[in-house]
C-alpha cells in the first residue's frame, strides 16, 4: 500500500511567480528570436527570387532581339536573292533557260531554308537554355537549402 505525502499536497504552494515570468520572458524571448530568423529567411529568399526574375526578364530580352535579328537578316538574304532571281528571269532567251534558272532558284532556296530553319532552331535553343539558367540555379539553391535544413 502506497502512501500519501502530506507536504505533497501543498506544493502548490511552492510557486513562484517570479520564476514563471522568467520563464515566460524566455519562452517569449526564443519565440521573438525564431520569427526574426524566419522573417531573415523569407527576405533573402524573397530577394533572390526578385533577382533571379530580373535576370530572367533581361535575358528574355535580348533573346527576343536576337532571335529577331536572326529572323529580319534571313527575310533580307531572302529577299535579295528573289530580286536577283527576278533580273536573271528579264534575261531568259528561251522557256529551256527559264525552266533551269527556275529549277535552280527553287533548289537554292529550299536549301537556304533548311540552313536558316537549323540556324534559327540552334539560337531559339540558346535561347531557352539561357533562359532557364537562372531559375535552374535558384531551384537548385532552394532545394540545397532543404537538404541541409
Amino acid at each position: 500500500m502506497a502512501t500519501i505525502k502530506t507536504n505533497d499536497v501543498f506544493s502548490i504552494a511552492s510557486f513562484d511567480p517570479s520564476k514563471f515570468a522568467e520563464t515566460f520572458r524566455d519562452f517569449a524571448e526564443k519565440g521573438a528570436q525564431q520569427s526574426k530568423d524566419a522573417y531573415a529567411k523569407l527576405k533573402t529568399a524573397g530577394d533572390e527570387a526578385g533577382k533571379t526574375l530580373e535576370a530572367t526578364v533581361q535575358t528574355a530580352q535580348a533573346g527576343t532581339v536576337e532571335i529577331g535579328l536572326k529572323a529580319i537578316d534571313a527575310l533580307r538574304v531572302n529577299a535579295e536573292n528573289s530580286f536577283s532571281h527576278i533580273e536573271a528571269l528579264l534575261g531568259v532567251k528561251s522557256p529551256a533557260e527559264f525552266f533551269e534558272l527556275q529549277t535552280s532558284f527553287i533548289r537554292k532556296q529550299a536549301e537556304l531554308a533548311v540552313e536558316q530553319a537549323k540556324s534559327m532552331q540552334e539560337t531559339t535553343k540558346q535561347v531557352a537554355e539561357k533562359l532557364a539558367k537562372p531559375s535552374k540555379e535558384a531551384a537548385e539553391k532552394a532545394m540545397a537549402s532543404f537538404k541541409v535544413a
